[in-house]
């Protein structure tokens, strides 16, 4: 089963999908925010393309363990995302994905230059991975 994994900011959207065997990651792509309606059909139709069969949705939370700002935003969307799509959707621990992706991209050996940018769809990506070996670790798929 493929899965769509959903790194979401404020200002884009990264996208990563798993391959069918859901052991790796790979960087899809990234999605403009227009609004929570339209950002939410959107990444309903791409699962759909990509026959994910479940979506992750990364969220943050503050040192308390309660989702902070970006993680509420991101809960809304994942309850926009609900109305637009049957699929299951799996919220997740996205702490530290940007800074996660950022170090992947010095580990591939890409210059200061070309991994300067946006991390959103790499961001999607350690989510995803991260997400894949939790599972692998319980004896689920």
């Amino acid at each position: 089963m493929r899965i769509l994994a959903v790194d979401h900011g404020e200002k884009r959207i990264g996208l990563a999908l798993s391959d069918p065997t859901a052991t790796i990651a790979s960087p899809l792509k990234v999605v403009a925010h227009v609004s929570r309606m339209i950002d939410a059909a959107q990444v309903a139709e791409i699962a759909a393309q990509n026959e994910a069969g479940l979506i992750v949705i990364g969220q943050s939370y503050d040192e308390d363990g309660n989702p902070n700002p970006a993680g509420r935003r991101a809960g809304r969307f994942a309850d926009e995302l609900r109305k637009q799509t049957e699929l299951p959707i799996e919220m997740w621990d996205e702490s530290f994905s940007t800074q996660d992706a950022r170090a992947a991209r010095i580990e591939l050996g890409l210059s200061r230059k070309r991994r300067g940018g946006h991390q959103d769809e790499f961001a999607a990506v350690a989510i995803l991975q991260s997400y894949l070996e939790a599972k692998r670790g319980n004896g689920n798929p």
